[in-house]
Formats: C-alpha cells, structure tokens, sequence
C-alpha cells in the first residue's frame, strides 16, 4: 500500500506541475495584458507602462515569469489581485469555504441517494426497480442549471421552503441556503451512481460466493453488508470519486444561479475584469482539488481491492 501511494503522490505532483504550467500559458497567451487593467481608460505614456511592466515582472522571459509564480505559489503567495489590489488569498478564502461547503453537502446526497436507490433498486426487482430506474433516468438527463431552475421554481418562489438567492448567516442559515444548490449539483452525479450501485449489486447477488451464503442460512442484512456491499465498494467508490471531483465544475452554473458568492462566482467576475492572478490562482486551487479528490477515491479503490495494488506496483 506505502509503494501504491508513493506512486499516486508522484502522479499527482507531476501532473499539478503541469497543470500549473498550462494555467499560466493560457493566461499568458489570452488578449489583453495585464497592465492594461491598471490603467483602465487612461492612456499612458511609454515611460509609465514600461515602468508598470518592469514592475509586474512582464519585461521577463515567459519561462523565467512562470518560474517565479510557481515559487511564490509554492510559498503560499498567490498574488495580489489587479483590480482590488487585495491579497489573493485573502479574496479567495470565503469564497472557496462557501464552494467546499457546497460540494461537501452536494456530495453527501450523491452518495446517500446514489448508493440508496441504486441498492434498492437491487434488492426490490419488479415495480420498485422499474420506478427506480424511470426516476434515475430523468435525474440523468437533467442539466445542474435546469434543476436549479426547477427546484426554484418548486421550492422557493411555489412553497416558499427555501430562500433563492444569496447565503443566510450562521451554520443553519447556509445549510438552510445551500439546500436547493446542493440538490441541483447533485441531481445528474446521484443519478450516475444509482445506475453503478444497481449494476455492481445485482453482479454480486448472481455470485457464487453470495448464493453459497444465501445457502447457509446467512441472515440477509448480514448478507447484504459483508457480501454484496464489501464486494461491490471498489467501482462505486471510484465513480463517486470521479461524480463528487465532478462537482468542481458543476459549482460555478449553480453559484451563479443562486447568487452564493463562492469561487465559481469569483472566476466569472474576474474573467470578466481581466483580473489575471485570480483567475490564475482559481483555476489552480480547482485543478489541485479535482487531482486531490481522485487520489482520495484511487486510495480507496486500493484499500478496498488489493488486486489494484499489486496490478500498479508490479
């Protein structure tokens, strides 16, 4: 397991390191300069934009550029905002706590509602399974901004359950506030889920080993948790890993959608202004999570199946 990991963490830094570098690239090559967003409507002299860019470090070779940021990055500084001239990190850490809050409670109900309907739908062939299966397929085909839209609709301006827009204070107000966006990130990954927990359950109770079991008078839930649960675990948890990592992207259309102030929110508003460094700092921190979140679910699988294990470390 120790020379498992090892080489997942050599991955993971091997492939931060290029993201990162493909992040400063793209802005680097993207229209517009940095300086010009300092300037504004204003025109300036030769002198003063030259003395801006001596400033900035944007008279240096792009290698030599990027191999600062990366080291400033790596020291924890991820610059100072051209627009606001606050600390980067500083702008980002409400924002990136509203963002973690809600892909921890969306992810919550994808593997509550995931592993619960598709093990039901397992479990209860015939009616059951068929209305489970109609549900999931609605859920699956049905885009984060057009549930957001949906439960909207329903839930906050119809019953009037849950507030629309913005984020109450306090932990009640933002479990209260984040409901709606959670559910609508959730809606098309729990659905994916659904579909893999069925498959990997229903595998398991045509097995051999379960129907030996069933044979020896195995009580069921014992069954159903030491057999089909256990054995089943390695490709669930490797979807969820990659549906909740997923979740990432789907955050900034729900942000947007209900006004929560959080990063994706902030990625928007700085694409719009032209505020490089956090737009730079952003897309790190987002690719950085994806990465992490996989290598989570990688070590599970791991955990979970040691034919994994010993097929990478051969």
């Amino acid at each position: 397991m120790v020379r498992f990991t090892l080489k997942r963490l050599l991955g993971l830094l091997v492939t931060l390191v290029v993201a990162s570098f493909v992040i400063y690239a793209s802005i680097y090559l993207s229209p517009g300069s940095p300086e010009t967003v300092l300037f504004g409507s204003r025109t300036p002299t030769p002198e003063v934009r030259a003395a801006v860019r001596h400033h900035l470090g944007l008279d240096q070779p792009f290698l030599v550029r990027y191999v600062h940021w990366l080291g400033r990055v790596l020291q924890g500084d991820l610059g100072t905002s051209l627009v606001s001239q606050q600390d980067v990190a500083s702008r980002l850490a409400h924002p990136l706590m509203v963002t973690a809050a809600l892909v921890a409670y969306a992810a919550v109900l994808i593997v509550v509602l995931g592993v619960g309907l598709g093990l039901l739908s397992a479990l209860r062939p015939g009616a059951v399974d068929a209305a489970v299966n109609v549900a999931v397929s609605v859920a699956t085909a049905v885009p984060a901004f057009v549930a957001a839209a949906v439960t909207t609709s329903v839930f906050a301006v119809g019953l009037g359950w849950f507030p629309s827009y913005g984020l109450a204070d306090g932990l009640g107000g933002w479990l209260h506030s984040l409901t709606l966006p959670a559910v609508s990130l959730a809606v098309i990954a729990s659905g994916l889920l659904a579909r893999v927990t069925r498959a990997s359950a229903r595998e398991q109770l045509a097995s051999d080993h379960v129907q030996t079991a069933v044979a020896r008078g195995l009580s069921r839930p014992r069954l159903i948790r030491d057999h089909v649960l256990r054995n089943s675990a390695g490709p669930v948890v490797s979807v969820a890993g990659l549906q909740i990592a997923g979740l990432l992207a789907g955050a900034v259309v729900v942000e947007q959608a209900f006004g929560l102030g959080g990063i994706g929110q902030v990625l928007i508003n700085s694409v719009e202004q032209k505020d490089f460094p956090v737009v730079q700092a952003v897309c790190l921190l987002l690719v950085s999570a994806f990465v992490l979140l996989n290598l989570v679910a990688d070590l599970l699988v791991a955990r979970l199946d040691p034919r994994i294990r010993r097929a990478v470390t051969r």
